[in-house]
């Protein structure tokens, strides 16, 4: 056996609920849902709702609090191109890019791992891009009390791609600054080093 295992766990009364729901929905709208394609579909599909809204039942702050420690470092620490997926809430579609994190330490600094993570927690919501930047911007900046933070979220969306206006190339940037990051010469330096290629 292998010494780590990531293991999805699902309620399986919860499971079962949304599995018949979109059997319901495959039913409607003209499809065969005993069709040999379409047989596990249900399950697949409730099973990913619930993996990709998971972020209700998490608590960002307590993960960031999980992994404070002290440090006099008080310089900008960038966490840059996350990847996030999340699902529009008006239409239910997805939409997936890269957040830019920053912030500066006042006191105490967070493992780094915390910080896609937070993301993550917000992302696996019904979201719109605008709340999404706002929560994880708020988080960070009430659970550290940094002397700043700074978070642009650049994103494409489906809802917008698939349907309705249909342009496949739209690209919908978002931003929130706080603390220092509201001094036009920090904004700046963050600014240019999330569009720099360091490597």
């Amino acid at each position: 056996m292998s010494p780590y295992r990531n293991l999805e766990e699902y309620n399986l009364e919860i499971t079962d609920e949304v599995k018949n729901r979109y059997s319901s929905i495959i039913d409607e709208i003209g499809e065969d849902v005993a069709r040999e394609g379409l047989v596990k579909t249900p399950e697949r599909a409730a099973k990913a709702m619930l993996f990709l809204t998971q972020g209700y039942k998490q608590d960002a702050v307590e993960i960031l609090k999980g992994a404070m420690f002290k440090e006099d470092y008080d310089d900008m620490v960038i966490i840059k191109d996350i990847e996030l997926y999340s699902l529009c809430e008006h239409h239910m579609l997805p939409f997936f890019g890269k957040a830019h994190i920053a912030y500066i330490p006042n006191g105490h600094i967070v493992g780094l791992s915390k910080i896609p993570r937070v993301v993550d927690v917000f992302a696996r919501r019904l979201q719109v891009q605008e709340r999404l930047t706002h929560d994880i911007l708020e988080c960070i900046n009430n659970t550290l009390k940094p002397k700043g933070v700074a978070v642009v979220i650049e994103a494409s969306h489906m809802c917008m791609m698939m349907r309705g206006v249909q342009k496949q190339n739209s690209v919908t940037t978002t931003s929130g600054f706080r603390g220092q990051f509201e001094k036009i010469e920090t904004r700046n330096e963050f600014l240019k080093l999330i569009s720099a290629k360091l490597s």
